[in-house]
């Protein structure tokens, strides 16, 4: 089967290409940054997603194109709509017109945060910002347009090494490789990650089935962004470097975020298909991959 994935040159979508190729898969990688082999996909364009489609012929097709800053999103929201939601509708209208399955990414952003314990799928939507609100209407728009679909919420993302690592691992890593030697991290608001390696091998396991339906995929357990640094630090032995919990005061954002991210792949339990990691696991393995040079001599 052929597979169209748009948003390939992304974090996510390099792992999951990868993943899929190495299955078997033919796979047809589309994106806006057109790296080598990547065509050229603006989602925002409904004439040009139309185009590549037909021209492809894909019997499936994972949208993972997004705008996924979430201040970007705050800060302009006809962006963050026309990209997160008019994007994903465009290719919904796409999948519905040609009769083909489709798989969309969305984000644990999309709850307020006041649930005491991990979200699983049966919890109601309320977005605190731009981003989520837009990504939930995606979701919304793939699920009345289509009756075949998976749409696969990922949390706090890992992924994408040196290069394309932009997060808040990234984020630590380009400090501690620039010398600093006190770090601050948050420590009043939790969620759980998503290695994009885990949760390409995953979401390529759920394909196989015809089990379409709304799924929460993150690593296993509970974390907040301190919790994450100190693993960081402690797996590297940087016991040179000092870690200082703040509230989230510290750090003055356009968008505000929910207390809680947290999520249980609740429907991946019941349905016998949940592979992902617990968190800590899942962090040693993308550390080890491709920040190794960062350990420090015991």
């Amino acid at each position: 089967m052929k597979i169209l994935v748009t948003g390939a040159a992304g974090v996510v979508g390099t792992d999951f290409c990868y993943v899929l190729k190495n299955a078997g898969y033919d796979v047809c990688r589309t994106d806006m940054n057109c790296e080598t082999g990547i065509i050229h996909l603006d989602v925002r364009d409904i004439m040009e997603v139309r185009s590549v489609v037909s021209n492809e012929h894909p019997g499936l097709v994972i949208h993972l194109a997004a705008e996924t800053d979430v201040d970007r999103c705050q800060i302009d929201p006809d962006h963050a709509y026309r990209t997160n939601t008019v994007g994903t509708w465009n290719v919904a209208l796409t999948c519905q017109k040609e009769d083909i399955p489709m798989v969309y990414v969305s984000t644990a952003g999309v709850f307020d945060g006041e649930k005491a314990e991990p979200y699983v799928e049966f919890d109601e939507p309320n977005p605190v910002n731009i981003y989520g609100k837009a990504k939930l209407e995606g979701e919304r728009l793939v699920a009345r347009l289509l009756s075949r679909y998976f749409i696969v919420r990922a949390a706090w993302m890992i992924g994408g090494g040196v290069a394309k690592d932009k997060k808040f691992v990234g984020k630590i890593m380009k400090q501690i490789d620039a010398g600093a030697k006190e770090l601050k991290a948050v420590n009043d608001k939790v969620g759980s990650i998503t290695y994009s390696l885990d949760f390409s091998r995953c979401l390529a396991d759920l394909i196989k089935t015809d089990f379409y339906g709304l799924y929460h995929m993150a690593n296993k357990g509970t974390c907040t962004r301190y919790d994450v640094a100190r693993h960081v630090l402690d797996s590297l032995g940087r016991d040179d470097v000092v870690l200082n919990a703040v509230t989230s005061e510290a750090f003055v954002l356009p968008a505000p975020r929910a207390r809680s991210e947290m999520l249980r792949n609740y429907m991946l339990e019941l349905s016998g298909v949940d592979s992902m990691r617990d968190w800590r696991a899942a962090l040693n393995d993308y550390l080890e991959k491709h920040f190794a040079y960062a350990k420090r001599a015991m």
